[in-house]
């Protein structure tokens, strides 16, 4: 796994198209929204692609066959020199050939360590763990009947400002996604919800193409099971719609209340893929 120059990502781009999955982050990484790392298999001329977003997603296509990129790639899965300084979540094109490699790596990784027991994902950082990925079709019709019904007119939405952008906190909020303020307010988007004094729920583009927004939200645990997700999401799928772009939705299958909320908002499964965190 050699890494490519940024000058060179182009390199890279091509072949991503061929990639019939969400793939907005990799795109995003490609195209400098933000930074991340590909590794490739030749910088000349490369064949297989390794895409790291910094905020810890990573997509692994091309050629599936190169056995010196596998052994570098497996390396880098078990993280045996260090070479990774944290911890990733990997999918792979479904159409590459890439799951049986995986899937051994993982096995084989997993076989290695001393306890029987694994224990909670949570508490065992050291194992490989598969979930699963889900990609979304969005329904317009069926959003706007759910928007009818369940959105909160008593709540007050604002539009993100660079104030916002700055001091948000939590797990998946702008700057992770975002190379600074200037750069999201000038090419993203973003609505809090505030309630009561505080800012309760979020919902921005994490990435963003000509054609298509990707959803990110966070909510303050305080303020969870309360309709505010729901309603903030709103705002930016309006926002989307107004605009002429498509609202992208992927999350974990396994994360049971973003993939309810998916599909309350009018998002539909349409493919399920392979996700696997690297400790």
């Amino acid at each position: 796994m050699l890494k490519l120059d940024r000058r060179d990502y182009n390199l890279a781009l091509l072949p991503l198209r061929q990639v019939k999955i969400n793939t907005l982050f990799a795109k995003a990484v490609l195209e400098g929204q933000t930074t991340g790392n590909v590794f490739v298999d030749n910088v000349q001329n490369p064949s297989t692609f390794y895409v790291a977003h910094e905020y810890g997603m990573s997509l692994l296509y091309g050629n599936s066959e190169n056995e010196a990129f596998n052994r570098d790639l497996t390396d880098y899965m078990t993280n045996g020199t260090g070479r990774r300084p944290s911890a990733e979540w990997l999918q792979a094109d479904p159409a590459g050939g890439w799951e049986p490699l995986l899937e051994s790596v993982v096995k084989e990784h997993n076989a290695l360590l001393d306890d029987a027991d694994p224990g909670p994902e949570a508490v065992d950082q050291r194992r490989m763990y598969a979930h699963t990925r889900v990609n979304f079709t969005f329904d317009a019709e069926v959003y706007r009947e759910a928007r009818k019904k369940w959105f909160r007119q008593d709540a007050d939405i604002v539009r993100m400002n660079g104030e916002g952008f700055s001091s948000q906190s939590g797990l998946v909020i702008p700057r992770y996604f975002w190379r600074d303020a200037e750069h999201f307010l000038n090419s993203g988007a973003g609505y809090t919800l505030r309630w009561e004094g505080e800012d309760a729920s979020s919902a921005f583009s994490a990435y963003r193409t000509a054609e298509q927004l990707e959803i990110g939200i966070e909510s303050a645990a305080a303020h969870r099971g309360k309709g505010f997700a729901f309603s903030v999401c709103c705002a930016l799928i309006d926002y989307c719609l107004e605009q002429g772009l498509e609202p992208v939705w992927g999350c974990r299958m396994e994360n049971s209340g973003s993939y309810r909320l998916a599909q309350k908002l009018g998002f539909k499964p349409l493919r399920t893929i392979p996700y696997y965190r690297l400790p």
